[in-house]
């Protein structure tokens, strides 16, 4: 069994793949299920039926997801390819601690459309990762350390959510990693051990993103390291996602996600449906 749990279409605003084309892909690369995570981050984008303050980018509005045509493509997709190849219906919040009443808003008013929602941190204090603003007058220890700080926050007060996405997602955005090389996981260990306790503690999981392999980065996301911990600490719900933007893109390393996972001891990967979490054992 093969299911992508982190991808992306024309319907996020950083992706121009149409929608029925991936998962057309995804019957192609003979994937069970595919589930699209699309892309909302409040408080640096706004609505999508609401871009007077957004910023373009290649002549289009950067704005949130829109959710409603989103999900009434989805549902004509699904209906479409039916027994072909299971399309699930689901978000990537980018959530901030000054954000969560919005987040928590959104997924009680998508309800039971939505099948599931991973929750990630992009920004903290409205200041993005990708183009360098959170990282700007900060040194390593504070970058990482500020960054973990948040999402230790976001976790104690949101619980809408699925799975934790690609939890050291700051290994990518470091730019003192190149001269100085990775920060030190061991330093900030008991911040990520607070994070996945509670984290288990609310029933939730964590994802495998595969994206970490074609950024260079030598591992996943989030690296061995932390999945050995959160494996102890007891965790044991775990989806994984190539986060997918191009076609080259779907699908990619999930055999070799599960093969460290069955490695690591974990029973399976998890499905979801209507936000219920199935176990699919290895």
């Amino acid at each position: 069994m093969l299911a992508d749990y982190h991808v992306h279409s024309g319907f996020s605003d950083d992706s121009s793949y149409p929608l029925r084309q991936v998962a057309l892909d995804a019957e192609r690369l003979n994937l069970d299920e595919v589930c699209f995570t699309e892309h909302v981050d409040y408080g640096v984008k706004p609505e999508w039926n609401q871009p007077d303050t957004a910023r373009f980018e290649d002549g289009r509005p950067v704005t949130n997801c829109p959710y409603i045509p989103y999900l009434d493509e989805l549902g004509r997709v699904r209906d479409e390819l039916e027994g072909r190849v299971t399309v699930r219906a689901g978000l990537e919040l980018g959530v901030q601690t000054t954000t969560i009443r919005e987040n928590h808003a959104l997924a009680c008013c998508l309800g039971d459309r939505l099948d599931f929602v991973i929750c990630s941190v992009h920004q903290v204090g409205d200041l993005e990762f990708w183009n360098g603003a959170f990282q700007e007058g900060r040194t390593q220890e504070e970058i990482h350390r500020a960054y973990y700080e948040e999402l230790l926050g976001v976790v104690e007060c949101f619980r809408d959510y699925s799975v934790l996405g690609h939890l050291d997602l700051i290994r990518r955005y470091d730019p003192f990693a190149r001269e100085t090389g990775p920060y030190p996981f061991g330093r900030v260990r008991d911040l990520v051990a607070e994070i996945l306790r509670r984290v288990i503690e609310d029933g939730k999981g964590i994802e495998v993103n595969t994206s970490g392999i074609r950024y260079g980065l030598g591992d996943f996301q989030p690296a061995r390291e932390v999945l050995e911990l959160y494996r102890d600490l007891g965790g044991t719900v775990v989806t994984v996602g190539s986060d997918s933007h191009r076609p080259e893109h779907l699908g990619s390393y999930l055999r070799r996600a599960y093969r460290e996972l069955e490695g690591l001891g974990f029973a399976g990967v998890w499905t979801f449906s209507r936000g219920a979490g199935t176990l699919v054992r290895f």
